[in-house]
């Protein structure tokens, strides 16, 4: 490619964009269902299966700034926070679509490097990036690059997930430490030097979902904990279910690093972005067996049970604190860090 930066003919659709489009894209998420360049990708799913397995379809956009951050980039976010969307739902994911709007001027070795690292991550998730866009926009009209994802798993019979399957009693579980990410892409936004630098959490959680789901009927909800962090989710749950949850300050993993970060920049790490956890409420009696299975696998090591279902008071979610007082944790309102995902 002779051409080192994105020009707006790229996303002319003539020459220049079917060259980058051959050249870069297509070279990097080869498959077969891509190959065609067709503007949709039609595919089947035949199955035996009784009851059927229904199909999930999400999509997002990820505009976070900086592109670069600590332990991924706006592509390992675009391809991560697809699957977990999907996995969320209690789906394996099949296929992402990928679209991006680029700002005229970005070097074309940012572009490929994170070409590169959708492609890899997709890989080793084992999804595939079948269909996709492509749109450049004028220098000073974007910010270097935006990214949008979609894309369709499919959720076996039998597994259905939902915030109105909670009930009082049931326990509260996180799959690690929370605030990573928010961390990590404030301090290289700001530029502030940590002594133990902090790396985003960014990562598929679908395998582990897999593993949880194996402890049959013992999850009822789960969510990944991403803007507005897990005070955000907890809420979302209670507002869904009309009950009430409590989460015990001490219980919640957070590092050292990130709690004096917060410390120090007046944030609260249950208010802060992850991209690599999830927050499930499982049937009490099954809570163990679920947290067994959880740490086995690698992004399960530090889960935890932070709380649990209450029945009063409802819709509503209280923090007891470390000193031992009870207040009412709510909705992030306002943005505590924008541009994170």
């Amino acid at each position: 490619m002779s051409d080192r930066c994105i020009l707006l003919s790229h996303g002319s659709g003539g020459k220049l964009s079917h060259q980058l489009i051959g050249e870069l894209f297509l070279k990097a998420f080869d498959n077969e269902l891509l190959a065609p360049l067709n503007d949709q990708a039609v595919f089947s799913i035949a199955s035996s299966e009784t009851p059927a397995p229904r199909l999930a379809f999400t999509t997002d956009s990820y505009v976070v700034s900086p592109i670069f951050f600590p332990g991924g980039d706006i592509g390992t976010l675009a391809v991560c926070g697809t699957i977990n969307d999907l996995a969320m739902g209690g789906a394996e994911p099949l296929y992402l679509s990928a679209s991006f709007i680029i700002e005229e001027g970005l070097g074309m070795d940012e572009l490929e490097r994170i070409v590169h690292s959708m492609a890899r991550t997709a890989e080793q998730a084992g999804v595939k990036i079948v269909t996709g866009d492509t749109k450049v926009v004028e220098r000073g009209k974007g910010d270097k690059i935006f990214i949008n994802t979609a894309g369709i798993g499919i959720v076996r019979g039998g597994v259905t997930l939902s915030p109105a399957r909670c009930s009082p009693g049931d326990l509260i579980i996180v799959s690690g430490y929370v605030g990573d990410h928010g961390i990590a892409v404030m301090a290289q936004r700001e530029g502030i030097q940590m002594e133990v630098p902090v790396a985003s959490d960014c990562a598929p959680l679908h395998a582990l979902v897999r593993e949880m789901l194996s402890i049959e009927g013992a999850v009822k909800a789960l969510r990944d904990p991403t803007r507005g962090g897990l005070a955000t989710t907890l809420n979302e749950f209670a507002a869904s279910s009309g009950h009430g949850m409590i989460v015990r300050e001490e219980a919640v993993p957070v590092r050292e690093e990130v709690r004096g970060a917060c410390e120090l920049l007046g944030l609260d790490p249950l208010y802060l972005a992850n991209e690599g956890k999830l927050v499930a409420v499982v049937a009490r009696d099954s809570a163990t067996h679920v947290l067994d299975a959880m740490r086995k696998n690698h992004l399960g090591r530090q889960s935890a049970i932070v709380g649990e279902v209450l029945a009063e008071p409802q819709r509503r979610v209280l923090l007891e604190t470390a000193v031992g007082n009870t207040r009412v944790l709510d909705m992030l309102t306002g943005e505590q860090l924008p541009r994170i995902c």
